[in-house]
């Protein structure tokens, strides 16, 4: 056993009462990225476009590694008061025609680029709400990849969507199993009727039970189920009655996101009123009492927001140093190129980063025209794979070990680093951490406040070329 796997194992067997801290997290609670990627958005620019996309895509016809996919279904019926996805609010089904028309041609042109020998063995179709989309429609989507590109057979393959259980009854998910998802991720937040009136997302614990109790009968392997906490007329008691049913539906994951009230980001949060939402000790307090909750119930703590059941394969992943993160968060699939299709999608491609155009109009303009629809981007320097390695590795193994990383980059750990391990030298003295000669090793309660451990490493928020960008709150 490495000493990697040791490490994530005691952190696994440490109880809710080690990982949380108060008076740390009191001190630590300050805005930063979720490092889905490295460099991370706000530093991706224009001049990374569609001609270096196209180059970059033709170098990787080059190779034979595999692929994973991500399709953004950008349209939702009803707009959640807390949600800052991309999206397009509306009740009219046909505008979604156009726009299949041109994921269709996207995923043609993309599919020639690159040609047909890499296989898709991760594909995520995420939103808005694709079951915004019928069946049928999300079939023909799918269908249309499954053309251009091989495909992993089911069993080896990770196949998920989202889902709305307000508008997926079990004749869908039936249907969505045929179409070849394997993993299913539904949308909750909180059963609470008042708080579910506050963000306009009125979703019964019958109707998403029926939809849990129909993907297990059609085959899914791993439903996932999203909460948040932080979101108004949240307290201790009105959100343990929402573990309660959660633990008793036993969803194979959890991610229990922290509400980041950002109106001036993202209009819909306008309609939040700041004066309902829960103090910041009562949300503290709420998130403390669900770590213990799913943590007693069973649940590991994968990190930041996760939580699975120790049998997932995110559990497994972890426990083998091999999870990885993207930009659908914790993922098992460390090696694939993935290619983003849809508007406002990211990809990463040969240590590039590629995203779509943010408008609906222009994103299917830019197709008519026979375009393809990147409007920026970002190239890594050798200096961001190095510092990209090692936040991964910090944020989903919760250890560092010096020797890895200086055999695969050619570096001297302690030379390159020594401002960033100066800088640890406080989380070490509060017990975020551990630092020894072989590495850095994140203790119990360093594990919530993960992301401080990593921002030390990242060169863009050391030389301010963030500033300005507003992150979220750690917790």
């Amino acid at each position: 056993m490495s000493a990697t796997t040791r490490h994530t194992q005691s952190l696994h067997d440490a109880g809710a009462d080690e990982l949380f801290d108060e008076a740390l997290i009191r001190k630590y609670d300050k805005a930063g990225p979720r490092y889905t990627s490295y460099p991370t958005a706000p530093v991706f620019h224009e001049g990374v476009d569609a001609d270096v996309y196209r180059a970059t895509l033709t170098k990787a016809a080059q190779t034979d590694g595999p692929l994973s996919i991500y399709v953004h279904i950008p349209f939702c019926d009803t707009v959640c008061y807390y949600c800052g996805c991309t999206k397009v609010v509306t009740k009219k089904r046909e505008r979604a025609l156009p726009y299949l028309d041109a994921l269709a041609r996207e995923i043609a042109m993309v599919a020639e680029i690159l040609g047909g020998r890499r296989r898709v063995e991760q594909l995520h179709f995420g939103g808005g709400t694709p079951t915004f989309l019928a069946p049928e429609q999300l079939g023909q989507v799918v269908q249309t990849l499954r053309a251009h590109f091989p495909f992993a057979p089911d069993a080896e393959g990770e196949y998920g969507i989202e889902v709305d259980p307000r508008e997926c009854d079990a004749e869908a998910v039936a249907r969505l199993r045929e179409i070849g998802f394997n993993r299913i991720s539904l949308g909750v937040q909180d059963f609470d009727p008042r708080v579910q009136r506050a963000v306009n997302r009125i979703q019964s614990v019958e109707q998403t039970a029926a939809v849990m109790e129909a993907a297990r009968k059609a085959g899914f392997v791993s439903i996932n189920v999203d909460l948040i906490y932080g979101l108004p007329h949240q307290t201790v008691a009105s959100f343990d009655r929402t573990l309660d049913l959660i633990i008793a539906l036993a969803p194979d994951r959890i991610a229990l996101f922290n509400y980041a009230h950002l109106p001036h980001m993202f209009p819909p949060q306008r309609r939040i009123h700041e004066e309902d939402l829960p103090s910041p000790r009562e949300k503290l307090a709420i998130l403390k009492h669900s770590i213990t909750r799913l943590m007693d119930a069973g649940y590991v703590f994968i990190g930041m927001d996760h939580f699975a059941k120790p049998e997932d394969e995110l559990a497994r992943a972890q426990r083998e140093g091999k999870l990885y993160r993207n930009f659908q968060g914790y993922s098992t699939h460390a090696d694939c190129d993935l290619i983003g299709f849809g508007m406002s999608s990211i990809g990463h491609v040969q240590d590039a980063f590629f995203q779509n155009l943010k408008q609906l109009e222009r994103y299917e303009e830019a197709l008519a025209q026979g375009r393809l629809p990147v409007f920026r981007g970002y190239v890594l320097t050798d200096e961001d794979k190095l510092r990209r390695y090692v936040i991964m590795r910090l944020m989903c193994d919760f250890s560092l070990s010096f020797a890895d990383v200086e055999a695969r980059f050619g570096i001297s750990f302690a030379e390159h680093f020594a401002a960033e391990l100066a800088d640890l030298k406080e989380m070490e003295q509060d017990g975020l951490l551990c630092l020894r000669e072989d590495g850095v090793f994140v203790q119990p309660r360093g594990r919530l406040l993960i992301r401080n451990i990593a921002m030390v490493f990242d060169e863009y928020l050391r030389k301010r070329r963030t500033e300005g960008v507003r992150f979220s709150k750690v917790i």
